[in-house]
């Protein structure tokens, strides 16, 4: 009978919240972790919700496109995106680069910097940076998330906690015309909300096209954000938001 009402309850709460994460719902009702997880995967299997890492989401026909998929498309417009973000970046200074193909592109750009301290929790960009002798790398750790790279989860945020950030560039699954930043992994969105705390300026490196896609879990918003690199596609509502915000639009 608890069982039964907690259920329902539980829906409700993905209804207003977008997502719903084992820890926040192990504090709300007083159960076991176990429980929550039987719960989660009961709504799952009967298609109430739909399991995502660390949590649950509504049910969505939107999903996340594969790696290899993201990494070509837009790539053009990706390179234009990350040459723009690398000359916002001085030398010498302490950056964060997080998961995402156009971060990715913006540690190529980076590839003719000099003394850069480069925190990642993305094992690619560990890779690329490397081939800089004049950048010092730091892999935050974390849960090895194997379709990307990325590394994930309570020993990324830990780590990133202890460590503070003249700059940071990061990527998003998906935007909103009301200035709303998602992600599709609520354990990444975690991450970049620690991220974002943790520097002193943000630049969000982001396509238009991203205004065409849908994901669950909210980052932040572009009001969070201190310059949004992008294309000339964007949506004028997003454009009056930013404006309203103090949010630097620069175009690619």
């Amino acid at each position: 009978m608890v069982q039964m009402r907690r259920k329902p309850e539980i829906i409700n709460m993905a209804r207003r919240e977008g997502v719903v994460t084992v820890d926040h719902l192990v504090e709300h009702f007083g159960v076991t972790p176990q429980t929550i997880r039987r719960d989660l995967t009961e709504l799952s299997d009967s298609g109430q919700l739909e399991r995502v890492h660390g949590g649950a989401i509504l049910p969505s026909t939107t999903v996340n496109i594969g790696y290899s998929e993201r990494r070509a498309l837009n790539q053009a417009m990706k390179v234009d995106i990350a040459r723009l973000c690398a000359k916002q970046i001085p030398n010498d200074c302490s950056i964060f680069l997080n998961i995402g193909t156009t971060t990715e592109a913006v540690a190529v750009e980076l590839l003719r910097h000099q003394g850069l301290l480069v925190v990642t929790n993305n094992m690619n960009i560990a890779n690329i940076l490397s081939a800089n002798t004049e950048v010092e790398v730091i892999v935050t750790g974390g849960n090895l998330r194997r379709s990307d790279g990325g590394l994930v989860g309570d020993f990324a945020k830990a780590t990133i906690q202890q460590l503070r950030f003249d700059y940071a560039v990061i990527g998003c699954s998906a935007l909103r015309e009301d200035g709303d930043i998602l992600d599709f992994d609520v354990q990444e969105v975690g991450v970049s909300k620690t991220i974002i705390r943790q520097s002193d300026k943000v630049l969000l490196a982001s396509d238009s096209s991203k205004f065409e896609r849908k994901a669950p879990a909210r980052i932040a918003s572009m009001a969070d954000v201190d310059v949004f690199v992008t294309d000339r596609g964007l949506p004028e509502a997003c454009a009056n938001f930013c404006r309203e915000a103090g949010t630097q639009v620069l175009f690619a």
